[in-house]
């Protein structure tokens, strides 16, 4: 059987590694031990990260439809409840863009909805 130097295969695993490391500091960018250390954080970050700007935003738009259904006399738990009563499917996404954008639809909507 053959012999089968390998160093064709390892460099292109330490460029790869070292391309994902572009643009961070000092040595990190360079050393590949480095690098593959600091790789591995930054993409647990990313991973937790993507998850925890799901929960900011829902947040976020439930407090707009909190605040839009106020300023009509309405409590944002009421309002949910109505809609989830008369099966209305909007997301809180939507919701939140209606109260920021078109405020007179989202005034119908809510009448439409406490009626």
């Amino acid at each position: 059987m053959p012999r089968v130097k390998r160093g064709t295969t390892a460099k292109k695993r330490r460029k790869h590694v070292l391309q994902h490391a572009k643009g961070f500091t000092w040595g990190r960018k360079s050393k590949y031990r480095l690098a593959k250390d600091a790789l591995r954080h930054d993409w647990t970050y990313a991973y937790r990260d993507r998850k925890a700007n799901k929960r900011t935003m829902r947040a976020l738009w439930q407090v707009q439809v909190n605040a839009a259904a106020r300023a009509n006399g309405v409590t944002y738990s009421r309002f949910m409840g109505q809609l989830k009563k008369k099966n209305i499917a909007l997301d809180r996404k939507v919701l939140a863009q209606l109260a920021e954008q078109k405020p007179e639809i989202f005034q119908k909507l809510l009448a439409q909805v406490m009626n």
